[in-house]
């Protein structure tokens, strides 16, 4: 589903309720990428890479901007989804690599 034009608020939340599915989705599948790296990564102080989060950030920046959104609208958003990610990636590596 893409931008419409909406006859009423019904079809606004139809749309708003698909677009929320999808993104859960889509959360989902990032999460289970956290968890591969949580296993990929050597080390417990290799989960926190601020380059890489630097990175993430000036790319979602740039791709709210070509999809005609403000990127400070996306970037808080952003920064909350990393910071739990890396939550998230902790207590899979602690997990994951339990002596």
């Amino acid at each position: 589903m893409r931008r419409k034009t909406c006859r009423d608020m019904v079809e606004v939340r139809e749309a708003i309720d698909a677009l929320d599915r999808e993104i859960v989705t889509l959360l989902a599948d990032r999460l289970h990428f956290i968890g591969e790296a949580a296993r990929i990564k050597a080390s417990r102080d290799a989960v926190r890479d601020e380059p890489r989060i630097e990175d993430v950030i000036a790319k979602v920046r740039a791709s709210a901007a070509q999809a005609g959104m403000a990127p400070a609208f996306i970037e808080p958003i952003y920064r909350d989804l990393v910071e739990r990610s890396i939550a998230h990636e902790l207590g899979e590596f602690d997990r994951l690599h339990k002596s």
